[in-house]
Parts: structure tokens; sequence; C-alpha cells
């Protein structure tokens, strides 16, 4: 295969901080190459040089053998280049043919829009990429799959022959993953070069050719995937050895100390009701298909959506829950799917995202907040969770997804909370600060904290969960424990059928 894309030596820094040094990575005609390393890597600004949104400091861009500047994305999608961001570019309410031609509309003879012309150039592109979307609709009442497809619709559009996608399938079902991954073949087979963003290693074997890695913002090594270890990838992305991925569980979990008993919670008439137990020290996963009820339950149970009944018990007291606000009163506090838009504000520092909610505890003299004090606890917690930061005054937008994710934990830590709901803890999340959030989690464990913990990963579930109760089509059809919590089990529940049946 003809090389497609050259970056040469390329170096960025912004003020206070080298992101890249000296970065050298190819891509061939027809080919998916993946691009790894831990949060905060360089990935992203590595792209984004690429796409012209940001300039470098040295080093050269060469696509098809010719040199290219790019003073901004236009120039970047005028020589080829495509990318699909983790968080969607779409107007909300315009239509997948307005979006794919937004800002460079077709017209007709008499200055109106030709929406005919339009129309039939999207649909060609979905038929090529074998995708049937409601070309009549707003996308924001189209799937997430859909709005993907849409993404990758509006990049052919401007006849792309590299293709950047960003964590792809971090929002599909594995349906609609693999759906991704054989339009990602046939582009291949067309000619198209793609540069593939994952944490998940099964992925990154099923659907790539070669892979480049980066640590600290420098290239490790460029390596064929047929040849390389999970192992070996892990050890150059991290810069150590992982030897276990899930820390040891505990006996604390074997604890028959009910801290919520929830005998019945019903989301409205027509859907079943479902119970169960969270024990001190344990923690018990929430496992099941997507869209199998598991966050709408935990949701209903927080009182952040209408029931149309619910009996609950916190430490044996009956309690209403009608709020969050409720919840957080009785010690239960929640790190949400979406960190960046529900759990965190992403311009406030550390230090304001951790108190934010609790400034009551460090009020001194007159009502004034003492931040002193405030500062002191926030050092504290940082350090308790390990938050790698500058200083407490750091804005959260500028941390990594799990330096994220562990200040939302400090926050409930700040609130003393006894139950924490961790709903997809390491979504986005790079292996390494992966196995650091599994130990933090059991190290809360440790000291009375109960976890209850939502996640679409199955290996996750399975080693992370003292007990697992299984959800299928919003109802908790088993609850598991010992030996029984292994994928086989909770596959053969969520699906209502044997492993084997259904991977036929």
């Amino acid at each position: 295969m003809s090389s497609l894309l050259a970056l040469d030596h390329i170096s960025k820094s912004f003020p206070g901080v080298k992101a890249l040094t000296d970065i050298s990575f190819q891509l061939r005609e027809g080919e998916i190459h993946a691009l790894l390393g831990e949060n905060g890597a360089g990935k992203s600004t590595l792209m984004k040089i690429l796409c012209g949104i940001y300039a470098p400091d040295a080093g050269s861009i060469t696509i098809d053998g010719r040199p290219m500047q790019f003073h901004n994305y236009h120039d970047a999608i005028g020589a080829g280049v495509g990318i699909i961001f983790q968080e969607f570019s779409l107007i909300p309410y315009l239509t997948a043919t307005e979006n794919i031609f937004l800002g460079r509309e077709r017209t007709n003879c008499f200055g109106m829009l030709d929406k005919r012309s339009m129309g039939e150039q999207t649909l060609a592109i979905f038929q090529r990429l074998g995708v049937r979307i409601d070309l009549t609709v707003p996308v924001e009442n189209l799937s997430v799959a859909e709005q993907q497809f849409v993404e990758i619709a509006k990049a052919l559009s401007l006849n792309a022959r590299i293709l950047v996608l960003d964590e792809p399938t971090a929002t599909l079902t594995p349906g609609e993953a693999d759906h991704l991954f054989r339009i990602m073949r046939e582009l291949k087979a067309q000619g198209v070069g793609m540069i593939f963003i994952s944490h998940h290693m099964d992925e990154i074997y099923e659907i790539c050719d070669r892979i480049t890695v980066l640590r600290d913002g420098c290239m490790v090594g460029e390596c064929e995937v047929s040849t390389t270890a999970i192992d070996d990838l892990v050890e150059m992305m991290v810069g150590r050895k992982i030897d276990q991925n899930f820390p040891r569980k505990s006996s604390h979990g074997d604890c028959q100390e009910v801290v919520i008993d929830a005998r019945a919670i019903q989301l409205n008439p027509s859907a079943p009701v479902n119970s169960f137990k969270l024990y001190k020290g344990e923690i018990l996963g929430f496992a099941g298909l997507v869209g199998s009820g598991r966050t709408e339950l935990v949701m209903g149970l927080l009182g952040a959506r209408s029931v149309h009944h619910k009996d609950v018990l916190v430490n044996g007291r009956p309690e209403c829950l009608k709020s969050p606000a409720d919840a957080l009163n009785c010690g239960i506090g929640l790190l949400p799917e979406s960190r960046k838009t529900e759990g965190l504000i992403l311009p406030f520092s550390i230090r304001e995202n951790i108190t934010l909610n609790n400034l009551g505890k460090h009020c001194g003299k007159f009502g004034l907040i003492d931040r002193g004090d405030e500062g002191r606890v926030v050092d504290e917690l940082m350090r308790k969770v390990r938050v790698k930061a500058p200083d407490h005054n750091c804005p959260v937008g500028n941390l990594s997804g799990g330096n994220q994710q562990k200040v939302v934990i400090a926050r409930w830590l700040n609130h003393e909370c006894k139950v924490l709901i961790f709903d997809e803890p390491t979504r986005g999340i790079d292996v390494g600060a992966k196995a650091e959030i599994y130990r933090l989690m059991r190290a809360l464990t440790e000291l009375g904290v109960s976890i209850i913990m939502v996640s679409s990963e199955l290996p996750e579930v399975v080693g992370v969960s003292d007990r697992v109760a299984v959800f299928r089509q919003g109802r908790i059809v088993t609850t598991l424990s010992g030996d029984a919590v292994n994928s086989n089990e909770i596959m053969l529940h969520a699906t209502g059928g044997s492993v084997d049946e259904q991977r036929h």
C-alpha cells in the first residue's frame, strides 16, 4: 500500500506544557491505523494539527507526497481530511441532508436551494455505506448510531480520503458497532485511509492493521496488530506492566448490613416492578444490554426521574427520595454516565467542582467561605483519590477523563456519601486510568462505602462486582453472586437464551 499521509517531526507547545515532541506518523492508502495512548498522551492534539485546528510549532504534513500547510479546518477538508469527533458536530434541528451540505448548499439557476440534487447525493452516500436513515426528520430524532453515520456521510461528501474516527463506538451498542466496522471495511476497500482512536483493545484487534502509540506527548513505537500482544501494547501505553487490571475482591463485601432496600420501584404503570438490596461495603453491578433499563432504574431510585411507585428503605428507614437532593441528604451520590455535561462544570476549577454542592461545610465567621479550610480539604481529597493536576485551581476541563472522574468521586467524599452510583465509570478512559478507578472503588468499599456500578463492559462487570443484578427489557431477571458472576451466566440471563444461540 502506498503512503497516503505523513506527519513528520511534529512538535507543539502550549503555555507551560509540551504537548507533542518530534512525532512522526504515516498512514497508508486503504489502511485502518490505530492511534493509542492514555488520556493526555497527545492524540487529540496531533489530530487537531492534522485537521488544521492547531498549527504545529515544528514539523510538516505531506499528503500523496505533496507538502501541505493548513491554516484552518477548511484547508484540511479541501485536502481530503475528515474528522468525526467524539462529541458530534451536527445541528440537531436540521435534517441529515441539511447537515451534510451546511455551508455549501447547492442552488439551481434561479438561486434557489436545489433540494432534489442534495437529497439524491445524500441518498447515494448512504447507499454506499449500506445505511438506511430517514432523511426527512431532524437529526435529533435519529439514534446515536444513525447520527454517527451522518457524520461519516458528511465526511465522505467532502471526498475525504483520510478519515479520523475519535472513539466512534463510545455510545454504540455492540450491533451498531459491528455495522460501523462493516462500513469501515468497505471504505478501506475503496482506498480510504482511517485513523482510529479507541480505548477498547478488542476493537483495535478486530478492525485495525497497524498501531502507533503515544505517551506523554512522545511517540513510543509503531507495530503491526497481527504480531503484537495486548500486554506489550498496554505496557507501551502506560510505561509499566499492569499485571492485574482488577483488584482482588475482598471479604468486606460479605457484610449483611443492608444499606439500601429497594423493595419496589415501578417506573410507569405498565413497567415491571423491580426490587434489589445493596449491602454495606459491596459493589453491586447492574448488567444488561444497552436499553435494558439499568440507568432508568437508578435515576428513578434517586428521584432524578418520575416513577409510578417507589418503596425504598435507606439504612432501615423509609425514604421518599423525590429528588437527587433528597438522595444526597441520605448520603447517596451519583457519578453520571456523561461526566462532562452532567457531572462537572468544565470551566470551574477542581476546588470549585469538589465543594460546589457543600459550601456550607467550609463557612467561617459571618457566613463567609473559609478559603483556607476549603483549600486544605480539597488538597487532601485530591491526594486521597490521586488526582493528577498542578494544583486545585486548575480548570477541571484541562484534566484527562480519568482525573475528571476522580474529581467527581472527591466531591461525594467531601459530602461524606456512603453510597455511590457509578454509571459507566470508565467510558472514554484509558487502560491505565481504568485500573486506578477500579482500585479506588475497591478502596472505598474497604472503608464501608457501598457502590452500584452500571456498566456495559462485561469484563468490567465480572472483574469488579461482588454481586450482579442482570437486566432484560426493563426487569431485573436475576441476581448473581460468587462463581456465578461470569460472562456466560450474565449473557445467558441478559439475552434470554444461551450464549451459543446468540452467536448464531
